[in-house]
């Protein structure tokens, strides 16, 4: 009698260790909820003990999913060379030289906008939600915003080593901006000796002198992925639908006049704007490929094509320093710009719901404008010069996270 309750407590003891092992085995066949509109992956079997208590689901079942991600990318600077103020000033009425119109100092290159600093990865983020049926499609929608770009330089009364003429003709910095009103005239006296306002106009004998350009890219897509072929070790699915994508870029500029005394008023400065947005709508196709590498690993490919609308506004503007006086110009354009994107990505499964992700990006786009000639001189029909820029790419690294609800 006491070897058969000694025996029933050993087949006890057994049940309970064998049970939990047991009852926490999975059947997993989920999908990865990462995309930028193009990628994606399923998950993996993964290892039952130990078991997390996380508020996620089972990522082969039916249910809502999100992701967010962090990435670095770099787009191509789109601005021509263009010369925007050289060192001299203009003798507008001839007091100083005796000759009106003539130009006095070495007219040599003070702001040039291709001495913008190098190209600087932007920080950004991307965010996505969508729900997965039992049969492995997915629909979604997902918005990356990148950090502005900021590229900018100057130029001061002080010439290079402080290598001053004589007649100290090269501490001053002029632009050719012509046909404005009396508003611009700048400060009456700039140059010791001359007459009032005979070295005339903001732009004309200007004190200092900053450029700016501003970079900003967005991406919205909204689609559906769709699972074509599927193995023990790899996955193919098909993308389609709706993608939103703006390149936002703008050029400022201001210059001020002191007197030769050193003062300066709000109506002693210029400010000029170039701003050209690019919005740009259409439909996107694409295929990938999953491919698991070893336990809880896998690594994607994915490839999209997109032809798309864009919907190009220019703008341009000169304002007096004091806001009172300006003068506007603007054009709106359309195009069809083609679009293909790719991303590869290596995926990690910790646990039953949570993916991570590592991996490389690019967005090109191709016939989308550009800055030729950010600034337009004529002051009454400013008309900076555009052109069409053949390849413009945005690439850079990603990591993120996403869990299934």
């Amino acid at each position: 009698m006491c070897q058969r309750y000694i025996g029933g407590a050993l087949l006890a003891a057994a049940a309970v260790l064998v049970g939990p092992a047991t009852g926490q085995a999975q059947n997993i066949t989920g999908t990865a909820p990462f995309t930028s509109g193009e990628d994606g992956g399923f998950q993996t079997p993964v290892n039952s003990d130990p078991v997390y208590r996380l508020p996620t689901g089972r990522a082969g079942d039916a249910g809502f999913y999100t992701a967010f991600e962090f990435v670095m990318l770099t787009q191509t600077r789109a601005i021509g060379h263009q010369t925007i103020a050289t060192r001299g000033f203009y003798d507008s009425d001839g007091s100083v030289t005796g000759r009106p119109g003539t130009f006095v100092g070495p007219n040599t290159e003070a702001i040039n906008t291709r001495n913008f600093s190098p190209f600087t990865y932007q920080p950004g983020y991307a965010i996505e939600a969508g729900y997965r049926f039992d049969d492995g499609t997915r629909i979604f929608a997902n918005y990356l915003q990148l950090i502005d770009a900021h590229y900018s330089l100057g130029a001061g009364q002080t010439p290079t080593f402080q290598r001053s003429n004589a007649d100290l003709s090269n501490t001053f910095i002029t632009s050719p901006v012509y046909n404005f009103n009396v508003a611009f005239a700048g400060p009456a006296q700039k140059v010791a000796g001359q007459n009032d306002f005979g070295v005339y106009g903001i732009w004309n004998g200007a004190t200092q002198m900053d450029v700016k350009f501003t970079q900003r890219y967005q991406e919205a897509n909204i689609g559906a992925r769709v699972p074509v072929l599927q193995t023990d070790y790899s996955r193919a699915y098909g993308m389609a639908g709706a993608r939103f994508a703006w390149f936002f870029e703008r050029f400022a500029w201001r210059a001020v006049s002191y007197d030769t005394q050193g003062n300066v008023f709000p109506q002693d400065a210029a400010d000029y704007t170039n701003t050209l947005s690019q919005r740009m709508y259409g439909p996107f196709i694409g295929c990938g490929n999953e491919i698991f590498i070893a336990n809880q690993f896998s690594l994607s490919c994915d490839l999209t094509g997109a032809m798309l609308l864009d919907v190009a506004k220019e703008r341009a503007k000169y304002k007096l320093g004091d806001d009172s006086v300006q003068s506007k110009w603007g054009r709106d354009e359309f195009r069809v710009v083609p679009n293909a994107n790719a991303a590869v990505n290596l995926w990690w499964y910790p646990i039953d719901g949570v993916q991570i992700r590592v991996g490389y990006q690019a967005m090109t786009y191709y016939n989308t404008l550009y800055m030729l000639e950010p600034v337009g001189f004529d002051f009454s029909n400013i008309n900076p010069s555009y052109h069409v820029r053949a390849f413009r790419l945005v690439h850079g690294f990603n990591v993120g996270i996403g869990f299934f609800f």
